[in-house]
């Protein structure tokens, strides 16, 4: 095991500024480890937040802007851990957890299980409904919810009824809610709580959790196996050039690396290209999730109630739904989800979600509440036949990063934290076998296929491709009715689905013209007051991190054909094309990367596929409360 004095200052002084208890609790254990000692937190610490602050590096001459100075010349600084995880969502902190928990039961505390997030603190860029199914979280930490246990999470919301409705523009028609809709033993709770829980129970077992550190880049072996990753550099201009708070990002080099970035993760594209993970299944298709947390009346809340819609205000071509679900103290999480397959380009997923609350249904809850919380992120909706290879050379992909989200259940956070949890296990394992070489977790493979995952995947996986039938909507609640009730998924068929969703895009003058009503500031709200309640914030002056090579091109590959596709798709108004006479197609392209929640929408909705999303700095981006 190499000695953790390698770790540098950097990470010591970027950490303590901040959280001086906390980190000093860390950095002891770290470095004690080399003398065979480690040192927990005691299991009552309540933790600071957990958020990085900007650090200074050794103050160097910096250079003009034209004499060519490349920071890259600059070696990286690097340390060597048994597992890095990159990604601190459920599926990253459950394996932590887990490998934590099997080296500690083996007595070898000198394990090193050391976890980056590239959001300022755990969970805070964390959104989901979220109505949980306990089974992973029950294995893992048993009595989480235990009376008797002081670090329990105080926060689910049992849930207590389900109801599915049928909406047309003012009616809303009850219909039998399939099986898998079942909510009975579930919880409400919020993620981003629940995530951040999951990072002080990951501390206490002794994972390295290092928050505000966002991995920009695969680092490879000369055989080509995953080594690890690195750190973005800090302190760069919009020009690419260091300015006086630059300091080099981090190399962190592993025995395995654990990949659990979430839906449509930066390096997991690069992985599943690289390694060609997709070469036996389907390709991935998504949907957008937006949501709101609202305090309402106390005479309009019940406490554990689980309500789901289909139909208005979604065309029948767009496949999705609203949900509106009651936690905690007067809370309502009300958000929808629409299919990013989605044909219209004037449909614009925000406009339908502000339509969808003045819908009677929603509006009679939300009338005389306030709303406190907002945010949005894609998720995927392949299921079963888009699953990829998920062991590589060198390391695996787990949770929602592999795409393991059960669309008709709509849930995804027990299945990833399983994930999470049969990948550390064959980790472990793995790592026990050999002291040296590429590793390859045939293990984990194979544990999946014999999983809950697996079985529960399979059983649905008709359910999401039937809308892409020619009677669209209805004919994909009379498929998955079928389905549900009767085939439950044991039929010798897969259908496919119908490809990409950029590819399913059609051009604007092909399509019906949407306008949507200006909002009352009181259920509906403008795009950047919603905005203004993510917490969302990104330094000006740095490379913008929604990569697009060039600008006056990509408004002239979509404006004539989709005219303004990317304003309408972005939940957060990063994109927008401005009136520009000087411009043969009288607008030009702007790109407002400061508003960027985060969702991935563009990278995977632009049609001509030229949006490259790439992490910014670490530390930025929203600042979720209670999603």
């Amino acid at each position: 095991m190499a000695s953790s004095r390698s770790i540098t200052a950097s990470l010591q002084r970027t950490l303590v500024r901040r959280n001086p208890i906390r980190v000093a609790t860390q950095i002891s254990r770290r470095c004690l480890q080399t003398n065979s000692i480690l040192i927990r937190p005691h299991t009552g610490l309540k933790y600071l937040p957990q958020e990085r602050t900007f650090s200074v590096s050794v103050p160097r001459r910096l250079a003009d802007f034209n004499d060519g100075f490349d920071p890259k010349s600059i070696d990286r600084e690097s340390d060597e851990v048994d597992v890095c995880i990159v990604g601190g969502g459920p599926a990253g902190l459950s394996a932590a957890i887990r490998l934590k928990q099997l080296a500690n039961e083996a007595g070898n505390e000198d394990f090193r299980v050391l976890l980056l997030e590239k959001a300022g603190e755990i969970g805070a860029h964390i959104l989901s409904g979220a109505v949980i199914e306990p089974t992973a979280i029950n294995e893992l930490i048993p009595d989480w919810l235990a009376e008797d246990n002081e670090n329990r999470f105080e926060h689910a919301t049992p849930a207590t009824g389900d109801k599915m409705r049928f909406l047309t523009k003012s009616s809303a028609i009850p219909i039998p809610a399939p099986p898998q809709m079942n909510n009975h033993g579930n919880y409400i709770v919020s993620l981003n709580q629940f995530t951040k829980w999951l990072g002080d129970r990951a501390e206490e077992v002794g994972v390295e959790v290092y928050p505000g550190f966002a991995a920009s880049e695969v680092l490879y072996k000369p055989d080509g196996s995953v080594k690890g990753v690195a750190t973005n550099d800090l302190g760069i201009s919009r020009q690419g050039k260091p300015k006086d708070n630059f300091e080099r990002g981090m190399e962190f080099h592993a025995r395995l690396t654990l990949f659990a970035e979430g839906c449509h993760g930066s390096l997991t594209k690069q992985i599943i290209k690289k390694f060609d993970l997709r070469s036996e299944s389907q390709p991935q298709t998504y949907g957008l999730g937006i949501k709101e947390v609202w305090e309402v009346q106390p005479q309009k809340f019940q406490k554990g109630q689980v309500v789901h819609s289909l139909g208005y205000p979604l065309p029948a071509d767009t496949y999705g739904g609203g949900w509106m679900y009651h936690f905690g103290d007067n809370l309502v999480s009300i958000g929808l989800v629409v299919g990013l397959d989605y044909p219209n380009p004037w449909l614009s997923p925000y406009g339908e979600f502000q339509k969808m609350k003045h819908h009677p249904l929603y509006k009679s809850v939300l009338e005389g509440g306030k709303c406190i919380s907002y945010g949005a992120r894609a998720l995927n909706e392949g299921g079963f036949q888009s699953i990829p290879k998920v062991a590589f050379p060198g390391g695996a992909l787990i949770g929602d990063t592999a795409g393991f989200l059960n669309v008709p259940k709509i849930k995804g956070t027990h299945t990833a934290m399983k994930s999470g949890m049969l990948a550390a296990e064959a980790t472990w394992t793995a790592l026990g076998n050999t002291d040296s070489g590429t590793i390859f977790l045939y293990d984990y493979e194979d544990a999946l296929r014999k999983s809950s995952i697996w079985k529960e995947l399979k059983a649905v996986r008709n359910m999401r491709p039937s809308f892409h039938s020619p009677l669209k909507l209805y004919g994909g609640i009379m498929y998955s009715g079928l389905e549900a009730y009767i085939l439950r998924g044991k039929v010798p068929w897969t259908l496919k689905h119908k490809g990409t969703d950029y590819a399913a895009t059609k051009p604007a003058d092909q399509c019906t013209k949407i306008e949507y009503e200006k909002p009352d500031g009181k259920i509906s709200f403008d795009i950047l007051t919603s905005v203004s309640r993510t917490g969302t914030n990104h330094e000006e002056d740095q490379p913008v991190h929604l990569q697009v090579k060039d600008w006056e091109k990509h408004a002239q590959m979509e404006w004539p054909k989709y005219k303004g596709i990317e304003n309408r798709f972005c939940p957060a108004g990063v994109y927008e094309y401005v009136e520009d006479e000087t411009k043969d197609i009288g607008v030009r392209f702007q790109i407002n990367a400061q508003n960027c929640i985060h969702c991935k929408t563009c990278d995977i909705k632009v049609p001509d596929q030229d949006i490259n999303w790439q992490t910014p700095q670490g530390g930025e981006g929203p600042k979720y409360f209670m999603t």
